[in-house]
């Protein structure tokens, strides 16, 4: 288990907020700075970035998210940001005939640039396709935007997000561009310099900043046969590196999940003493709201939640064919079915008898999501003739918002998670959270006291069947406390998701750093000014 008090080793993981002395003229305050956010996808682009941009969509995962609500925020506050993403096939919602055309990212106003390459067009998102499709992907889009896209829009501040992104800050480090890399994943991938330049990126203006396997002696003699960890590049040369909760940076920092090089680590320590590394927690999209969420067979909030998850909860019965019982306990799985991260094969190993052991109760379970471990759910549903019970359904959005409201438990047993967005989402709609004790989900769910006065769900330390089992009982014993306890519980969990889970504050942090490296810009500009006058 994680203690809680560990974050005080590190001091503070927080942003730091630049404090900017008093200035005589108003030439000595810099300017606001022109922001060229880098991404694999988005879920959704505000039209003042582009007429039509709000048709634009490409959305995998919680990065998608995330990067909408920060460009969203910053264009509507009138900071000068630019979005730059590959032209998939089905980039714009219709995605038929000539309708990217409709959409002129090309006007001498658009804030959007699309990165343009055949491996996009033949790919209908930012993750399908073979390892080695999505490393050669990857490449063509640094390409385009090395190449092309930072000369255009001539950027005073680069965000990169992912290892898809991991050669553009050591670019901008030798053009004089400051750089912002955030952690989503800590995925490491490995190229070679022969196969970036083979891609059409002049590696041998940056060769000699990335992160190789083995140390490089010159660029002709690590070419073909030495890796480049692109992961690491990117948090070796970024000017702030920022992970997406606080406990993820302090995990990474530990070498709690075994990922990344000793030096990086190190690195990430200096960055941290020196105020250039910090965790910003995520948060859910403000549609997240179940008052307002068009999805929903009936709208409610904290103080109607008994009626509205009840309706919610008999519209995904029927929707599902599953015993429409409104007091039966309903169990969420709202992530990808991934074994590697998310812990479904957890699940798999206890399924058959945890239906068993609480089938007086009428325990059911959705699933509500796309991966290769649906098969085994799929196979152990018809083996016991399940289908009352257990619902198995590729993704849908709707779907899913639905399921949010009509379901009393969220599952989020991952063995290691960035930030994690359902158990925020799920307490939001009064679904209380079951999660493994890691990363974001650490910072984000609070066991649920005896009393039911503090806490948000169910937290399990050792990841295991057992583990999950045992907080599973413990979500069934707070499911058979008496009606007016749990209504009253509910409700408060609701209203302390509502209050805690903001995307104004995580945008405010991202603004703090932006401020902060703007100013180291405008600062050493000047002194450099200075220094020739």
């Amino acid at each position: 288990m994680i203690a809680r008090t560990r974050l005080r080793d590190l001091e503070d993981l927080s942003p730091v907020v630049p404090v900017i002395p008093f200035l005589q003229n108003p030439e000595d305050l810099p300017p606001k700075p022109r922001i060229l956010h880098i991404t694999p996808e988005i879920s959704r682009v505000s039209p003042l970035m582009c007429p039509g941009a709000e048709r634009l969509r490409v959305k995998s995962g919680g990065l998608a998210d995330i990067s909408a609500t920060l460009l969203e925020k910053f264009v509507q506050d009138r900071f000068d940001v630019h979005l730059a993403i590959p032209n998939y096939r089905n980039i714009f919602r219709n995605g038929e005939g000539d309708d990217n055309a409709s959409v002129n990212c090309a006007a001498p106003r658009s804030r959007i640039h699309l990165a343009e390459d055949c491996a996009f067009y033949r790919r209908t998102g930012a993750y399908h396709g073979s390892p080695d499709e999505l490393r050669g992907a990857a490449i063509a889009f640094q390409r385009e935007v090395i190449n092309h896209i930072i000369p255009q829009v001539r950027p005073d501040i680069v965000h990169c997000n992912d290892w898809m992104t991991g050669l553009i800050p050591a670019a901008c480090k030798k053009l004089g561009i400051k750089t912002l890399f955030t952690i989503h994943n800590i995925h490491r991938e490995r190229t070679t310099l022969a196969e970036i330049e083979s891609k059409g990126i002049d590696a041998s203006e940056f060769w000699d900043l990335l992160y190789y396997e083995n140390y490089p002696s010159s660029f002709g003699d690590c070419y073909h046969n030495n890796p480049i960890d692109l992961l690491s590049s990117a948090i070796q040369n970024a000017d702030f590196v920022s992970t997406v909760s606080p406990t993820f940076l302090e995990e990474i920092i530990h070498n709690r999940h075994g990922r990344l090089p000793p030096s990086i680590q190190w690195d990430l320590r200096v960055k941290i003493d020196s105020g250039y590394a910090s965790g910003i927690l995520n948060a859910p999209d403000g549609s997240y709201n179940p008052a307002e969420d068009d999805s929903l067979a009936t709208k409610y909030d904290h103080a109607n939640h008994r009626h509205g998850k009840g309706g919610n909860k008999r519209k995904l019965q029927e929707r599902l064919g599953l015993s429409v019982n409104e007091n039966a306990p309903v169990f969420f799985w709202p992530s990808r079915l991934d074994p590697v991260q998310k812990g479904c094969q957890l699940l798999t190993e206890i399924l058959y008898r945890l239906t068993e052991d609480y089938s007086a109760d009428g325990l059911q379970l959705v699933m509500v999501g796309d991966g290769p471990f649906q098969c085994h759910f799929h196979d152990i549903v018809a083996r016991h003739g399940l289908r009352d019970h257990v619902a198995v359904m590729d993704f849908d959005e709707d779907l899913a918002r639905l399921a949010y409201a009509g379901s009393d438990f969220v599952f989020m047993p991952s063995s290691y998670e960035p930030c994690g967005l359902p158990q925020m989402i799920g307490a939001r709609y009064g679904s209380l959270p079951i999660a493994h004790n890691t990363g974001g989900l650490h910072d984000t769910v609070h066991q649920l006291s005896d009393d039911q006065a503090s806490g948000n769900g169910f937290l399990f330390d050792h990841f295991d069947s057992g583990g999950l089992r045992w907080a599973i009982d413990q979500a069934m014993e707070f499911h058979r406390l008496p009606e007016e306890v749990r209504e009253s519980t509910i409700s408060r969990i609701m209203r302390d998701a509502s209050t805690h889970f903001r995307n104004h504050t995580m945008c405010e942090q991202y603004a703090a750093i932006y401020r902060k490296l703007n100013l180291d810009k405008f600062t050493a500009s000047r002194t450099n000014q200075k220094q020739h006058s």
